[in-house]
């Protein structure tokens, strides 16, 4: 008996040192062309999940922290500036419209695809001649297409990891559907769900000005400046996360290769630096928190504006803790302020009443996750609808930044922070957004095993991206069927004008005869 028992004790540790086993990992590469922090963060959090299951991950990105067991960074921050504390009035100028933000997110994209495949390291993976062989590539697609061409050329299932909630414009081309703009708002429209007819006509024909934006401003390039990803057909994904949950986002149909991980960036809540933990402590009426996120410097804000807000929290009886970059002038008595805060341990303190914030989706789930209100100031892309889907689940105010005042901030601050519907609600959207089958960090664990061990899995993908553009919205099928109306009604035509002239005729002869 003690015999049978030891083999089966040796054989079960035999199949958990197989099953575990570094040979049996995945190589992966990763690769984030867009130097947004927020995006990192996201992409980041993925590339944790899976060395800590025990694949390798080479990553190419403007973030460098350090290689560890399992993880290899190659440095673009030569090449690539990381975007921090862009000027407020620069973003909304620029990026506040889709006739511009477009355009613009596109040249990005294609030179960061550019000057990535471009880059020594990357050069030699591609021509095989790297240390190692690759079985995934993880990368980021912002506007174009172009960031699949690793993929392409080393003939591996790639994933794209999307920071956005929604990715409008590329839904059609990377899923082969796209969202029905009767319900579901365009990324960079200002209703999460769109309601009145107005806001339905105007989400429609956003989404059909983006396409139009994007299929144009890619054939210009093309043809006028033609890289090497331009003349290969490049694969889909085999699976896009999305930093998106149903409790911030409208319910709408999903294809089974999207997966839903938003809040995967949340860390573990770690203590809060001492200082800035007593002035939160010692705020009887509790405190209020301000950011902007990384890439809008609140300095940049017109003079008006700042004033505003220092009038405003003057005169309030909550402490506030504002991410500020440089020195603040006429600081109000009942301010801290500090270049950066650890906002997502500073929001989930008991203390905190109010996140004052852009509208930035990272920060969006840190106040869910919390349950903390928001007074939301959008500034462009995914913002405005951030906020609005916000407001409809009674946990948000939306305000315009270049307008707002004294009074009608003050009032909005004392209206949340007075109302309990705000808190309550935003306790409701913390749980639902807490409670699921299986948390984001499980879900990238399950969903990229699952693209490996199935080879792509590409039984995931519709059978809509075959389908031409016409096809797919049923224009031929329409056009078939008003052809035949044509002609039925060409008949019927021809026929009752020969009835009727036949008829005439003979009315006619018998007129004439009795005459």
């Amino acid at each position: 008996m003690s015999g049978c028992i030891a083999a089966l004790v040796m054989i079960f540790a035999y199949s958990a040192t197989f099953q575990w086993s570094p040979a049996g990992a995945a190589n992966i590469l990763a690769v984030q062309p867009i130097p947004c922090k927020s995006h990192w963060n996201v992409m980041r959090a993925v590339l944790r999940v899976l060395t800590d299951r025990g694949h390798t991950v080479t990553v190419f990105t403007p973030f460098v922290e350090g290689d560890r067991d399992g993880y290899t960074e190659v440095d673009l921050s030569d090449q690539m500036a990381p975007l921090l504390g862009l000027d407020a009035k620069y973003l909304i100028k620029n990026y506040g419209q889709a006739r511009k933000s477009i355009p613009k997110m596109l040249d990005f994209t294609r030179r960061s695809c550019d000057m990535i495949y471009g880059h020594e390291r990357m050069v030699k993976i591609l021509e095989g001649s790297g240390t190692r062989d690759f079985d995934l590539v993880i990368t980021e697609p912002l506007v174009s297409e172009c960031v699949a061409y690793a993929a392409t050329v080393l003939r591996v299932p790639t994933i794209y990891v999307v920071p956005f909630p929604i990715v409008t414009y590329l839904e059609r081309p990377l899923t082969g559907h796209i969202s029905n703009p009767a319900t579901v708002g365009h990324v960079m429209f200002h209703r999460g769900n769109p309601k009145a007819f107005g806001e339905r006509l105007g989400n429609v024909l956003l989404t059909v000005h983006c396409s139009i934006l994007i299929w144009f401003a890619e054939w210009q390039y093309r043809w006028a400046n033609s890289r090497p990803f331009d003349t290969v057909d490049l694969i889909k994904p085999s699976l896009i996360f999305t930093n998106s949950y149903f409790i911030t986002e409208s319910a709408r149909p999903l294809t089974p290769d999207v997966v839903q991980i938003g809040g995967i960036h949340l860390a573990p809540i770690e203590p809060i630096p001492k200082e800035i933990l007593e002035f939160i402590d010692d705020a009887p009426h509790g405190v209020i928190c301000i950011s902007f996120g990384s890439m809008v410097l609140m300095s940049s804000l017109p003079k008006t504006v700042q004033r505003a807000f220092r009038n405003a929290l003057a005169r309030v009886p909550q402490k506030v803790l504002w991410k500020y970059e440089g020195d603040m002038k006429d600081i109000p008595k009942n301010v801290m302020t500090r270049k950066w805060f650890p906002q997502r341990d500073i929001l989930s303190h008991p203390n905190v009443k109010l996140f004052i914030s852009h509208g930035g989706i990272s920060g969006v789930y840190e106040s869910v996750d919390a349950g903390v209100p928001i007074i939301g100031f959008p500034f462009y892309n995914d913002q405005p609808r951030n906020i609005d889907n916000l407001v409809d689940a009674g946990m948000a105010i939306s305000m315009d930044i270049l307008s707002v005042t004294e009074d009608a901030l003050l009032n909005a601050i004392l209206e949340i922070v007075n109302n309990d519907k705000y808190k309550k609600n935003a306790k409701i959207a913390s749980r639902r957004f807490k409670d699921r089958p299986m948390s984001p960090t499980e879900s990238v664990a399950y969903w990229t095993e699952y693209v490996l061990r199935h080879k792509g899995a590409p039984h995931l993908k519709s059978q809509a991206l075959s389908l031409k553009w016409y096809q797919y919205f049923l224009i031929d099928v329409i056009c078939t069927f008003l052809f035949i109306a044509f002609v039925v009604s060409f008949i019927i035509y021809y026929s009752l004008k020969i009835i009727f002239k036949h008829f005439y005729t003979i009315i006619f002869s018998v007129k004439n005869k009795y005459e």
